[in-house]
C-alpha cells in the first residue's frame, strides 16, 4: 500500500480502490468480549461448530456456538488470515499509517483471490467494530471463523520433514484466549502438528485469540474434540505416548520422554487435569520447577515442555 507523496496520487494506494465512504456504524458480528479469569469456573463455554462428531470424538469447525463472522485486528493476525486461501474474508480496516507501513504487504495480499474490499480507516471506524481494549495496530479484518481439520484427517495425513518428532498438545478446558494465543504461538515456532482442545468450556477463536498467537492462528490447526478421553485413545491407537503435566507426576518430562510420537497434554491453571484425564495419560509427568514459583503458567508451561521434547 505505497503512498504517493503528492496529495492527488495519496488515494491510489495499491489497496486498490480502498473506499473511505464506509458508513461509520457498530459492527453486529461477533467480536471478541473480554475472558473471565482461567480457573475460576467461569470460562466460555465454547460447542464446536461445523459437522457433527466423527468416531474418534472430533468436530470439524470452528469451536463457537456460530459460524458468525467476526473481527480479527493486529498486524500479525491480519496478514495471516490475508493469505490464508481456506478463510473467507469480507471486510479490511486499515490505517493510513499501517497503510504507509505495510503497503508492499497488503498489496500482494489484496491481490490474491478472494481478498476482501479495503477500506481507509480512521479512530472512530476501529472503535465502532472493535472492542475498547483491542490492540490493532492499524489493521482490522473481518471473517469467518476458520474451519478446522477433524483429528482423524490430521492422524491420517503422512507425517512432515518438518519437526523432528510428531508431537501433539492437547488442552484440558483451558478457557483463557490469551493463553491459548501463546501456546499456538510456541506450538507453530517448534514444529508440534496441532493444539488439540475440548469442544466444551474452551477459548474459541477470537479477536484476542488470534492476536496472542501472532499469525499462528492461521498455521498450526486448532482441533475441538467433543471427548477428550476418547481423543486421547486414538492418538494412542496413533502410536502417540501421552503424556500429562502436573505436578505429582513422579518423574520429569525430560527422563519421560521417548523418541516416537507425543502427545502432551495441559490442564487448566488452577484445577488442572480433570480426573479422567489424568487417567487416560499414559503417564502423569512434571517440569522440575522450584520454590518459591512451583508452578508455572500454562502457556509458560507449553513453550518449555515443547522445548523439551522438540529440541
Amino acid at each position: 500500500m505505497t503512498q504517493s507523496k503528492h496529495p492527488k496520487n495519496r488515494r491510489k494506494s495499491a489497496a486498490k480502490g480502498m473506499d473511505r465512504s464506509q458508513p461509520r456504524q457498530r459492527s453486529n458480528a461477533g467480536s471478541p468480549k473480554r475472558p473471565k479469569a482461567e480457573g475460576s469456573g467461569a470460562g466460555s463455554t465454547a460447542r464446536p461448530g461445523g459437522s457433527a462428531a466423527r468416531p474418534g470424538g472430533s468436530a470439524k469447525g470452528p469451536i463457537s456456538s456460530a459460524n458468525r463472522s467476526h473481527w480479527l485486528f493486529g498486524i500479525h493476525a491480519v496478514l495471516a488470515a490475508l493469505a490464508n486461501p481456506k478463510r473467507r474474508k469480507e471486510r479490511l480496516l486499515v490505517s493510513k499509517e499501517a497503510g504507509q507501513r505495510h503497503g508492499e504487504a497488503l498489496d500482494k495480499l489484496l491481490a490474491l483471490p478472494g481478498a476482501p474490499p479495503a477500506h481507509q480507516a480512521n479512530r472512530e471506524d476501529f472503535m465502532s467494530a472493535l472492542p475498547d481494549s483491542a490492540v490493532h495496530q492499524g489493521l482490522a479484518l473481518q471473517c469467518a471463523p476458520l474451519t478446522q481439520p477433524h483429528l482423524e484427517d490430521l492422524l491420517a495425513a503422512p507425517s512432515t520433514e518438518t519437526a523432528k518428532r510428531p508431537v501433539v498438545l492437547v488442552l484440558d478446558q483451558v478457557t483463557d484466549p490469551q493463553n491459548v494465543g501463546a501456546i499456538l504461538r510456541s506450538a507453530a515456532a517448534f514444529g508440534a502438528q496441532a493444539v488439540v482442545t475440548t469442544g466444551r468450556n474452551a477459548a474459541a477463536e477470537s479477536g484476542v485469540l488470534v492476536k496472542t498467537a501472532s499469525g499462528a492462528f492461521d498455521h498450526t490447526p486448532y482441533i475441538a474434540v467433543t471427548n477428550l478421553a476418547r481423543a486421547l485413545d486414538s492418538l494412542k491407537t496413533a502410536g502417540y505416548w501421552s503424556l500429562g503435566l502436573a505436578g505429582e507426576g513422579k518423574r520429569t518430562l525430560a527422563a519421560a520422554k521417548s523418541d516416537g510420537p507425543v502427545a502432551l497434554v495441559l490442564g487448566a491453571e488452577g484445577s488442572g487435569l480433570r480426573r479422567l484425564t489424568r487417567e487416560t495419560c499414559d503417564e502423569l509427568v512434571h517440569l522440575p520447577t522450584q520454590e518459591p514459583i512451583s508452578a508455572l503458567n500454562v502457556s509458560n508451561a507449553a513453550a518449555v515442555a515443547l522445548y523439551e521434547l522438540l529440541k
